[in-house]
């Protein structure tokens, strides 16, 4: 997992060729203003815009979840954002089968640590991070980038 500010995403260009790419969607849209809903690049990548209420602890660990084939950005573009996290191998309690589909896999655990995300702040989970986001109160605006394994 990488948690960091938009200033400082092309340190990570070079974990995945299509990370520059990524931010580079993000550097040239005005993603204040995107309306809500999923954007395919040309490049691949799928963008999801989401403006909702933040959730609970409980209603966000209810789909504590991972992904086995995409790798998540999830950036947050407004409001103040808390995420739960815990190392998938330290996961040992399925909930449900895995989601081919939909490349998700859900667990009942309990995380290890939670995190807060706000305005240009983004977090990288790769498919050993197990996450559970949207926590908070008010209103959240996120980006969330899939990019293919």
């Amino acid at each position: 997992m990488i948690i960091d500010t938009l200033t400082n995403a092309s340190k990570y260009f070079s974990l995945h060729p299509s990370f520059a790419k990524a931010f580079d969607y993000i550097n040239q849209n005005n993603v204040a203003t995107l309306a809500d809903g999923i954007y395919e690049t040309p490049e691949g990548l799928k963008v999801i815009v989401n403006t909702d209420m933040g959730k609970t602890a409980e209603a966000s660990l209810a789909k504590f979840e991972c992904h086995d084939k995409n790798i998540d950005i999830q950036l947050c573009v407004k409001g103040l954002e808390t995420i739960a996290w815990k190392p998938r191998e330290k996961c040992v309690t399925p909930n449900g089968d895995y989601n081919p589909d939909k490349d998700v896999r859900f667990f009942s655990d309990a995380p290890d640590m939670s995190f807060q995300l706000t305005d240009g702040q983004f977090a990288v989970f790769f498919p050993e991070d197990v996450h559970a986001p949207m926590i908070g109160d008010g209103e959240i605006k996120k980006v969330v980038i899939k990019v293919k394994i």
